[in-house]
């Protein structure tokens, strides 16, 4: 079973990326999906999550407003498309699934990495000028 993320570049303050996390041999519709992000020297954060069974999103307050979570169930991927970068953007992304939090009724714990056991490999992104 393998998670992959994608889409990472380079880009300037102001413009957007959109990264893609592509699942094999799981249906991502059976799992909530959780994009992380590791900056250099800092610790990993969560970003955003999308929870297959009731459709809850919520993203951190850093992001809000300017990243958006979204998934194509046809295509077995889950999006993050984000706008406005500025360069405390700038980290290694993740996507991961988690099975015990697209069960769970109750929303306090989505970023918390442990609850998230498949990740995918990252995918660099960094914003300069």
């Amino acid at each position: 079973v393998q998670l992959q993320a994608s889409g990472g570049g380079f880009v300037q303050p102001g413009g957007s990326l959109r990264l893609s996390c592509t699942a094999s041999e799981i249906h991502l519709d059976s799992y909530q999906i959780g994009w992380f992000r590791r900056a250099p020297g800092k610790k990993r954060e969560g970003v955003a999550y999308i929870n297959s069974r009731d459709g809850s999103i919520d993203y951190t307050d850093r992001v809000k407003g300017r990243y958006t979570i979204s998934k194509d169930s046809a295509k077995n991927t889950v999006y993050l498309q984000m706008n406005s970068l500025n360069l405390e953007d700038t980290g290694i992304y993740y996507c991961a699934t988690s099975e015990i939090l697209y069960y769970s009724p109750i929303r306090t714990q989505d970023f918390t990495p442990d609850l998230y056991d498949r990740w995918g490999k990252g995918t660099l992104v960094t914003v300069s000028s």
